[in-house]
């Protein structure tokens, strides 16, 4: 595997062109799952631990929030302007317009141990969630598979259940255990939603036992996938963005002016602005009183557009 940072070579890859920027919105505690939604020309991102979700619309510069009554790990959009919310107490139709919640279907976990947490559609519209093991003591986190009214579990051994994503052909599904350091690779049948041959993508080096972050390059967090099929990745405590590679060659690297990214996701109608949640929640007063966009909404300008969002079939 490719060191984090370096290209396949060995050469120290430089950060592609682009001022790194925030939306004037207030700074979430753990902002998650961003996406760009095409009929509203508008951005949505959940705040997990704020139980809210929030839309951000870029032409009108506004900024509107709806308090959730649970923490809603990831969203998705559904056809017909509402939402697929997948909570600690379930998976919920949501609707923007009342905001109304209708649920679809109880949590398949324990909520006083576990919840829902990234996750997205696949291209056929089958939503794909997993969750977090949160006291992290053992690798019991789960992928669940959301199809036909019912919920299947579709693999585990994980701790932190992230970074779903799928490659531009659809055969290709992108999955990370955050816990472990970890990006898997699995092939996908999008003509019957099943997985084969996992294999580890790409593996970074743990953090070390301490508070020092000095050197520790991150955890893979959320992500996001480009036309050219390049995985871009938030590496969480490790200040910064990978794109890498199908065969997990490290492409590009973004330094960003947070410590704690947590997911990428395109965007704009050219899907070429990349939109970064970030987290502020549990930070050190000094990182926090340095790093004043904390919790904030970046954006930046990238070359490559990315994939648009997959719509999800309740």
């Amino acid at each position: 595997m490719s060191a984090p940072g370096r290209s396949a070579r060995g050469r120290s890859v430089r950060p592609p062109a682009g001022v790194v920027a925030a939306l004037p919105v207030a700074p979430a505690l753990l902002g998650e799952s961003p996406f760009w939604h095409p009929d509203e020309a508008a951005l949505y991102w959940c705040d997990i631990p704020g139980r809210a979700l929030h839309r951000w619309h870029p032409a009108t510069t506004t900024h509107r929030c709806w308090p959730l009554a649970s923490e809603p790990g990831c969203i998705a959009p559904l056809p017909g302007g509402e939402l697929l919310l997948a909570m600690r107490d379930g998976l919920w139709r949501f609707s923007p317009a009342s905001g109304e919640r209708r649920r679809l279907a109880p949590p398949p976990y324990d909520p006083a141990q576990e919840r829902f947490n990234d996750g997205r559609a696949d291209p056929q519209g089958r939503f794909w969630v997993g969750t977090i093991y949160e006291p992290r003591t053992a690798a019991l986190a789960a992928l669940y598979r959301w199809t036909g009214g019912r919920l299947q579990r579709m693999a585990g051994e994980v701790t932190v259940s992230n970074g779903l994503a799928f490659s531009p052909d659809g055969r290709t599904m992108y999955w990370s255990d955050t816990t472990s350091h970890r990006i898997f690779a699995l092939d996908f049948d999008g003509s019957d939603g099943s997985l084969s041959r996992q294999r580890v993508l790409f593996e970074f080096p743990l953090k070390a036992a301490g508070p020092d972050l000095a050197g520790y390059g991150g955890r893979p967090d959320g992500a996001a996938v480009d036309v050219e099929g390049a995985c871009w990745v938030a590496m969480y405590e490790g200040q910064r963005l990978l794109r890498l590679s199908p065969d997990g060659a490290v492409l590009q690297e973004v330094p960003l002016p947070v410590r704690c990214p947590t997911m990428p996701c395109f965007g704009g109608a050219d899907l070429r602005t990349l939109y970064i949640t970030t987290a502020s929640q549990g930070r050190p007063a000094d990182e926090l009183a340095a790093q004043p966009l904390a919790g904030r909404v970046l954006t930046m300008a990238v070359e490559v557009p990315g994939l648009p969002v997959n719509f999800a079939s309740a």
